[in-house]
């Protein structure tokens, strides 16, 4: 059963949540397939009786999964924030919970009000892999120089025509120019994180970005060839998509 209330009475909810992807299948409702909207849909339905519309702040994919993910929602329900958090995380898989509910402004939206976000990839650099980490970490045996990594991935910086590290699909039309504000490679003990954070983000941007550095680690191309590949807006030109295993939304920025 959908909400329906007139708009001066509706209160505008700013609700963020932490998810573990593996088992899910991204954030928006599919046909045939469990996702992060339908179980946050049914919780709300068994919490206040029925199905407000929703908005996500950004599309995730299966097997990603979201340190942060923000939701705006709006509701004539009196429940209080405090008690919708509960609620919620009384209902949810344990794959998801609710971090914070609180007020938001009238014209505030979860996606549309976005100035940035920022993404890590996680990697588990050892010899043999840890069954521990599979399906939060992609496993990859040989060794990573980072500091030539975090020097090529510096050419990722600044504002391009990201063509070449999108999946063109019916999702991605129009512009494809993005502002990448931080690109970082780092290792801590067994774990080497890619960190980004950009004013957004294309289809599958970020993999592609972390499956073109794993290239040139390889030695199949060259530590000085991101530019060109960006020139090229020419998807061949750039490295396989990394496994989404790997990916975390880590924040949302407003």
């Amino acid at each position: 059963m959908q909400c329906v209330t007139p708009i001066s009475e509706m209160r505008n909810l700013k609700i963020t949540i932490s998810y573990d992807g593996k088992d899910l299948h991204g954030w928006q409702i599919q046909k045939n397939a469990l996702t992060v909207q339908e179980c946050f849909q049914n919780a709300l339905k068994s919490v206040i009786g029925c199905t407000p519309d929703i908005k996500g702040c950004s599309r995730t994919d299966t097997g990603v999964h979201a340190n942060m993910y923000v939701i705006s929602m709006k509701t004539d329900h009196k429940i209080t924030c405090e008690r919708l958090k509960a609620a919620l995380n009384r209902y949810l898989p344990l794959s998801i919970v609710v971090k914070d509910v609180c007020e938001a402004d009238e014209d505030f939206h979860a996606r549309y009000s976005t100035k940035g976000k920022k993404y890590v990839y996680k990697i588990l650099n050892t010899e043999v892999r840890n069954p521990f980490c599979e399906g939060y970490a992609l496993h990859y045996r040989y060794p990573i120089d980072v500091e030539m990594l975090n020097r090529a991935s510096q050419a990722y910086v600044g504002t391009h025509d990201f063509t070449s590290f999108c999946t063109l699909d019916k999702r991605e039309k129009g512009d494809f120019t993005r502002t990448v504000h931080s690109f970082s490679v780092k290792r801590e003990g067994d774990f080497v994180y890619m960190t980004v954070q950009a004013d957004g983000f294309l289809y599958n941007m970020v993999r592609i970005m972390v499956g073109t550095l794993l290239k040139i680690q390889q030695g199949k191309l060259e530590p000085d060839s991101i530019p060109d590949i960006i020139k090229a807006e020419n998807r061949k030109e750039a490295g396989p998509t990394a496994p989404a295993c790997g990916l975390y939304l880590d924040e949302v920025i407003y």
